[in-house]
């Protein structure tokens, strides 16, 4: 069954607050990013906890292998359940990564939703988003990634490619239908993602924005149950 997480990408800890108020009981998934944690650290993360809630710390590491191993060990002391890292640090990085013990959940990004094809080709001129997605991918799963981090739209080229792979998804970039895009390119709904069985989908804004988060979170669960495989085997 698909999970939703919700990125708690705001900048106030008391928004934060209300929105753990708001969505209890509703989500278990949060995701603690770049701005919240620069901003309140340690605390935004024992917030969530103190609510209940399990933290997706999205900090997308990215060093040499030591100086990332250290941080996914810094990850466990402050209690996050999962930590991102980009599988372009290589092969030795993500090992390095996964050799700590205990450790969060090591969740691998691939290419961001944000990138569009003519980003992708600034790395090299005949780059192509879907072969570079499947490079790292694997390479994250050889090395001990314990989920990979893509759009949506390519979680069924990658089980095409690599179906001898037990690979698990987390996917960004999800909006329900209608919503608006703001920066993000490589898009699905909460629907199409349900129906193709993906593990986790990180929704921010059309939650977090919304007049009212927890009926917005509830629609997008709905609207997921309804799409799961499950649901359409015995429609």
């Amino acid at each position: 069954m698909t999970q939703v997480i919700v990125a708690l990408d705001v900048g106030a800890i008391q928004r934060e607050e209300d929105l753990l108020k708001s969505l209890k009981d509703a989500i278990i998934w949060y995701k603690v990013g770049l701005r919240l944690f620069t901003a309140h650290g340690k605390r935004a993360v024992d917030l969530v906890r103190r609510h209940g809630g399990k933290v997706f710390l999205d900090l997308k590491l990215h060093d040499i292998p030591q100086t990332v191993a250290h941080a996914v060990h810094e990850a466990q002391r402050l209690g996050a359940d999962a930590v991102s890292i980009h599988l372009m640090g290589g092969p030795d990085m993500i090992a390095a990564a996964a050799s700590v013990s205990p450790r969060p959940r090591l969740w691998g990004v691939t290419v961001l939703t944000s990138m569009s094809p003519k980003d992708v080709r600034i790395f090299h001129p005949g780059a192509r988003v879907p072969t570079l997605v499947k490079s790292l991918a694997k390479s994250g799963w050889m090395h001990g990634a314990d989920a990979t981090i893509c759009s949506a739209r390519e979680v069924a080229y990658l089980r095409r490619q690599l179906p001898h792979l037990d690979m698990r998804f987390v996917t960004p970039g999800i909006r329900p239908k209608g919503a608006a895009l703001n920066d993000q390119v490589r898009v699905m709904t909460p629907g199409e993602a349900a129906a193709l069985g993906i593990d986790f989908i990180v929704v921010g804004r059309p939650i977090t924005h919304a007049p009212d988060p927890r009926k917005a979170a509830l629609d997008i669960l709905a609207e997921m149950k309804a799409s799961s495989p499950r649901s359409l085997e015995t429609a």
